[in-house]
């Protein structure tokens, strides 16, 4: 990920408040409610920014065209710390003082599961016509399963059209097809921040297409608001700043369950922000790659498909894929719902470049057709290992003294380490990664989220009980100002497999 210049906009001597919508779960965080409201000395907060991802680009190579070298460049913009991780992995055995990933976020706690079914003799078939040329939507067998598949999980008012999905190789396909055929050059989309900045990349690369950063803050103003709330006042302020600077607005990304927040929005927040894009014909892209990733039960969560009435469906265009629900980020599956034949027809026009092998076509729909599997093995017992993995990162900030947000959903939690930053800037925040990353733990800072208040990181749980327990003896070891890189893992109480679904 990569931090990136952009213009930005304060707030006006007055503001409009942050609609009501819901009470925070009691899991909501542990001491934001006490510490994130705004002191009377503190700065109003900004209120949106305009992302320029190639202001500070500058090529170097005789051999490629502008578009190359900037192609070329987001690569050499991606976070260091990545690269550093890859040539230094941790391993029991052979490199036990290599760097912890709690950076990445993959679900690594299930592949006792998945390899299991994915080595069962219906996923292995070949015939001619998986190895042919498809229907660049994806063949016809897979979208009907798929269709299938999100009516039931997304619990939709009615049955779900094969006709109205596109597979595509992940969701990061579908962020990039769609920003080339919804936008002109130099258009751009709303986006609540701090979200997941690789998306900046998805929307820029082909189609050339900006991000406007609705910037959400921590701060409490009541007992109906919670941290890093999103409003419709906030996007009304975010759309009139964009427009007036010039700055063409197509569409709204809304990603639910959100990263990095792991915050959830209710169907009353949903109609509302759909409601607002109708208002300003906007299209809705919403990322809900998430969805059955919601551990704690008491969590409502609720997909737009769930929704009785779509404020606009021909604006409305949903995406999901296995790369986290299933734990397959390897795999390369995701999937476009639109009701939009214009956008299906364009999107699947870019299928050819982002299509699925007709083998793996096959593997899906047997995948999501085995509801027995999913509902009685897998879901249960990933989100029971979830849970687990959860209950250990959360403990051991808790014993730290440092504040987090996490609401039950995704393989994150988000954890402010302000305290840890004495001036309260964004060098500060980057000094700290570094020494995580030198004590050989691979965390996320804020900045790379757009996260406007410096000092936030991401943490991923979603990982094996040793590994989790040594990245977090680091990230102490950091914090207490130890400079010893531990090799052995403490003892830990998070949940290995059990051997039943082994």
């Amino acid at each position: 990920m990569f931090a990136l210049p952009e213009k930005e906009s304060r707030a006006p001597s007055t503001c409009p408040g942050p609609a009501s919508t819901q009470d925070l779960d009691s899991n909501c965080g542990d001491g934001l409610e006490r510490e994130c409201s705004r002191k009377p000395d503190q700065k109003l907060p900004e209120l949106y920014g305009v992302g320029d991802p190639t202001a500070g680009f500058s090529s170097n190579s005789s051999h490629l065209s502008s578009r190359g070298g900037i192609i070329k460049w987001f690569w050499d913009s991606a976070e260091a710390g990545y690269r550093t991780y890859h040539m230094d992995e941790y391993d029991e055995d052979k490199n036990p003082s290599g760097i912890i990933n709690l950076g990445t976020s993959e679900n690594k706690l299930c592949f006792d599961l998945l390899s299991k079914r994915l080595s069962q003799s219906d996923m292995l078939r070949v015939e001619p016509a998986l190895l042919q040329y498809p229907d660049w939507r994806g063949h016809l067998f897979l979208r009907e399963e798929v269709a299938r598949f999100l009516s039931f999980y997304c619990k939709s008012p009615v049955p779900l059209q094969a006709e109205n999905v596109v597979v595509l190789n992940g969701c990061a396909s579908v962020f990039s097809a769609l920003a080339t055929v919804l936008c002109e050059v130099g258009e751009a989309f709303l986006i609540p921040a701090p979200y997941y900045g690789a998306i900046t990349q998805h929307v820029c690369l082909y189609g050339n297409v900006r991000l406007v950063s609705v910037y959400l803050d921590s701060e409490v103003t009541g007992p109906d608001t919670r941290p890093f709330q999103l409003t419709v006042e906030k996007l009304e302020m975010a759309l009139q700043g964009a427009n007036s600077q010039g700055i063409k607005v197509k569409g709204l990304i809304l990603i639910n369950p959100q990263n990095p927040l792991g915050d959830i929005y209710s169907p009353a927040e949903l109609q509302n922000f759909l409601e607002f894009a109708k208002r300003h014909e906007l299209h809705v892209m919403v990322d809900e790659v998430y969805m059955l990733s919601v551990f704690e039960e008491s969590v409502g969560y609720r997909s737009v498909l769930s929704l009785e009435r779509l404020p606009d469906p021909q604006r409305t265009h949903v995406m999901w894929a296995t790369s986290k629900d299933f734990g397959m980020s390897g795999l390369r599956f995701g999937t476009l719902y639109t009701e939009n034949r214009d956008v299906a027809t364009a999107v699947a026009s870019l299928c050819r470049y982002h299509g699925l092998s007709g083998l793996v076509q096959h593997q899906m729909a047997q995948l999501l057709r085995d509801r027995d599997w999913i509902n009685q093995v897998y879901l249960p017992e990933n989100h029971a290992r979830l849970k687990a993995a959860h209950t250990y990162v959360a403990g051991e900030l808790r014993a730290l003294g440092i504040p987090f947000l996490s609401r039950g959903a995704g393989f994150f939690i988000w954890a402010d380490l302000r305290k840890y930053l004495p001036e309260g800037s964004f060098e500060e925040e980057r000094r700290l990664w570094r020494r995580f990353l030198d004590h050989k733990v691979l965390v996320s800072f804020g900045k790379a989220f757009e996260c406007k208040e410096p000092g936030w990181f991401r943490l991923v749980f979603s990982d094996k009980a040793h590994r989790l327990c040594l990245g977090m003896q680091r990230v102490r070891q950091v914090l207490e100002g130890k400079s010893q890189v531990a090799e052995d893992p403490p003892a830990c109480q998070t949940q290995e497999p059990r051997d039943r679904h082994r």
